[in-house]
């Protein structure tokens, strides 16, 4: 699914809620992930048997798509090189070397929001 699909986010509209709305859940299959467009950043949602959990969608170590990693045992695994990172800690897990920075995401009324706190220096400052 392409990040228009899931939704784009410029960061702005609703400046005074704490959410940022970003797409609708029943875009992210169990056990899968997308990506979604914040302020000209990418960021991998991932719907886990028990909840949502999002992190950069860029792997830090060739910039693979996590967001189209697979997903197992609470991890994510990078299509390109197969390295994997944990979904609670965003932590490097098969190996010494930079994680993934972690987000925190919601599902309110069938829709997924992330929280803007997590996300100042990467939205665009209001006009």
């Amino acid at each position: 699914m392409s990040v228009a699909e899931i939704g784009a986010v410029t960061g702005r509209g609703e400046p005074n809620s704490e959410w940022l709305r970003i797409g609708r859940a029943s875009d992210v299959p169990l056990l899968e992930g997308r990506s979604v467009d914040v302020g000209g950043w990418r960021i991998a949602v991932f719907r886990l048997p028990d909840g949502w959990v999002a992190a950069d969608h860029a792997c830090p170590h060739q910039g693979g798509p996590l967001g189209d990693g697979i997903v197992a045992d609470r991890c994510v695994t990078c299509p390109l090189h197969n390295q994997r990172f944990s979904l609670e800690t965003g932590e490097r897990q098969d190996a010494e070397g930079p994680g993934v920075r972690m987000y925190e995401v919601r599902e309110r009324a069938g829709q997924l929001e992330l929280r803007r706190a997590g996300l100042a220096d990467r939205l665009e400052p209001a006009a």
